[in-house]
């Protein structure tokens, strides 16, 4: 955003990629409105969940009194396409070409990340002078209580060895949880295919010289649902290949 632009509120958006999140998702939305602190819109991007997340979506866009503002919401569904990063990307898409976005946001659909601390993300990037703000579990004021043992294990391994090969300007490289500029998202595209998307995104937008600034925020435990990062040792360490290999990619391009 210009200085021109910084003397009325930013245009936000936050994407929602959404896989079963039925019970979440309204609750989400609505709090997420109710806490902005910019004019706010919300893009759900719903991988055709048979529990019938995009209709709970069209419910309440067709709600009135709910708390959601006429227009305030958009959905895309998505059928016979599925991936945590290209709904993001079309989500942001949305977002910055046909809605005028000038930040957005994303985060889990999981209500593992408060509704509140989006604002907080806004608020860095719109007053604070970051390009982009990470939500971190690994700063002062942060932690992860929403994880059990093992998951967390693995990612404080996965970053610690991120902020050895990469560089330490940012301890929570697989935060997931994000506030970034419109002119950043155009000039770097996300890319991948699971959560190892954020690390790559996050290094490749410092090597190009944007401000990246870390939030702290606590990881709370799902809402309904059953988690996407795994249920045994196996899952994660095949998510966790994937989060190493970009890693030592990225560390050997730089």
């Amino acid at each position: 955003m210009s200085n021109g632009d910084e003397k009325r509120p930013p245009l936000t958006c936050t994407v929602l990629p959404t896989a079963n999140e039925r019970d979440n998702v309204r609750g989400l939305i609505l709090g997420i409105l109710r806490h902005a602190i910019t004019p706010h819109r919300v893009v759900v991007v719903d991988d055709d969940s048979p529990d019938g997340t995009g209709d709970a979506v069209e419910q309440l866009m067709r709600d009135n009194g709910a708390g959601a503002p006429p227009g305030s919401i958009r959905l895309i569904r998505r059928v016979g396409e599925r991936g945590l990063t290209t709904a993001l990307q079309a989500g942001i898409d949305l977002a910055i070409d046909s809605m005028g976005a000038d930040l957005v946001t994303w985060m889990d659909c999981d209500m593992s990340m408060l509704p509140a601390d989006v604002a907080r993300l806004v608020g860095e990037v719109w007053k604070g002078g970051a390009d982009i703000a990470v939500g971190s579990r690994w700063i002062r004021g942060g932690a992860d209580r929403g994880h059990g043992a093992r998951a967390r294990m693995l990612s404080w391994l996965i970053n610690r060895f991120a902020q050895q090969m990469l560089g330490r300007q940012i301890r929570d490289y697989t935060s997931g949880f994000i506030a970034a500029r419109a002119d950043v998202l155009r000039a770097v595209r996300l890319r991948g295919d699971y959560g190892e998307y954020c690390i790559d995104f996050l290094v490749r937008a410092i090597q190009s010289g944007y401000r990246v600034h870390e939030v702290p925020y606590v990881c709370m435990p799902r809402g309904a649902g059953e988690s996407k990062t795994g249920a045994t040792l196996w899952d994660y360490l095949v998510k966790g290949r994937k989060y190493v290999a970009t890693v030592w990619w990225l560390s050997r391009s730089r």
